[in-house]
């Protein structure tokens, strides 16, 4: 007899395996829907999706395999917004964030920067073309392999290595333009 999603083993072992990738899954969510609770919403369906299908998991790799789940729930929710005009504004209070990256803090100056920096990198992800942003997070945030981001988005290798390559030289050209802005 299969397990079921009453099966508590199978509920334990799909704890174990893929409770501690949800922060880095919320994450990814966070920077495709660019929107909290969207985010939080296609989160929980893809551990629900997960779970619903893990007697046919097989492999080591967890993390690329709920990466593809979530990817395609929110490409379900691009879809469903479709109809809709998309909000590419920044949220309120985006930069008064709590920065991805925790560091130890070693004056009040040095937190201003921080904080404007902060604000300032997740503003030029955020406006990153789809593909170029989907590989920048899943590589640069999410520690994934090339052959992880490939297996998760149905790419080749050196389209996943090209993209990345391409975000970096985005994202370098764009910080140097507000820097000398700033000037």
């Amino acid at each position: 007899m299969p397990p079921t999603s009453d099966d508590p083993d199978k509920a334990r072992r799909f704890r174990e395996a893929a409770l501690p990738h949800l922060d880095d899954v919320y994450t990814l969510a966070r920077y495709l829907l660019r929107d909290a609770s969207d985010a939080e919403d296609a989160v929980q369906e893809c551990y629900l999706r997960a779970l619903k299908h893990f007697d046919s998991y097989r492999g080591p790799a967890m993390k690329p395999w709920l990466f593809a789940i979530l990817r395609n729930v929110c490409n379900a929710e691009y879809a469903r917004r479709a109809h809709r005009p998309s909000a590419l504004e920044d949220t309120p209070g985006a930069a008064e964030q709590t920065p991805i990256w925790q560091e130890s803090e070693a004056s009040p100056e040095t937190e201003v920067l921080r904080s404007r920096d902060a604000g300032a990198i997740r503003k030029l992800i955020e406006a990153l073309a789809e593909p170029f942003k989907e590989t920048f997070v899943l590589r640069e945030i999410n520690n994934l392999s090339y052959r992880e981001i490939a297996e998760t988005v149905g790419a080749p290798i050196g389209t996943v290595m090209s993209r990345l390559a391409r975000a970096r030289a985005l994202l370098r050209a764009a910080w140097t333009a507000e820097e000398e802005q700033a000037k």
